[in-house]
């Protein structure tokens, strides 16, 4: 991206996703190699996959290896301080740290989701539905990426409300785009993060065919 606002943005959601993905990888017990391919897959991820959709060969992640970089640092931090702290893991320390990564978690979803539906628009896109769903593949591609590596059920599809948080925050960044886009990736992100925070904060799921009495 040519924008530094933009830019910073998508800097800032790369730490956050890189460190969910890097700690997943650590609660999976992987090698260092292991939780750094996590780290990448979240933080660059969603955006591959957005980048193929809308044939950009290579994607931004290769021709601008900056957000790889940051990912791979952010993981590799991660990995080291776990190495040679492993009280840490099981310390108060982690529940806190835990609770800061579910903020930041949402700050990265929020920040890919519009950055997305910006993308697609700048390419001269219009559809409204190709729009919303580049902003969702954007935000939670890479988290899936993840999950099916290490062998669990996507998070999308089971916890907390986190595809349908991006799929609000897509709709009204695509709404507003047209007129208002800094506005627009302002109040789709932000309202992205104030959902996944509430789901958190009360644990909103949406409903199951099958529910414990």
């Amino acid at each position: 991206m040519d924008n530094p606002i933009i830019f910073i943005a998508e800097l800032i959601g790369t730490i956050a996703f890189a460190s969910s993905g890097a700690m997943m990888g650590i609660k999976k017990n992987l090698d260092m190699f292991g939780i750094i391919l996590l780290g990448l897959c979240v933080a660059v991820g969603g955006g591959i996959l957005r980048d193929i959709i809308l044939g950009f060969t290579p994607p931004s992640a290769f021709r601008n290896p900056s957000y790889a970089i940051v990912a791979l640092v952010t993981s590799l931090i991660l990995f080291l301080v776990i190495y040679w702290k492993q009280e840490l893991l099981n310390s108060h320390y982690m529940e806190i740290y835990e609770k800061a990564m579910n903020y930041c978690d949402a700050v990265g979803l929020g920040i890919f989701t519009v950055v997305g539906v910006h993308t697609g628009y700048t390419q001269g896109y219009r559809d409204g539905f190709f729009l919303v769903f580049l902003g969702m593949l954007t935000g939670i591609g890479g988290g899936v990426i993840r999950d099916v590596l290490v062998d669990t059920i996507p998070f999308i599809l089971r916890k907390h409300i986190y595809a349908v948080a991006a799929l609000v925050g897509a709709v009204i960044c695509e709404q507003l785009i047209g007129t208002h886009p800094y506005m627009a990736m302002g109040l789709g992100a932000a309202s992205i993060l104030v959902i996944r925070v509430l789901a958190s904060v009360y644990e909103w799921n949406l409903p199951r065919p099958i529910h414990k009495k």
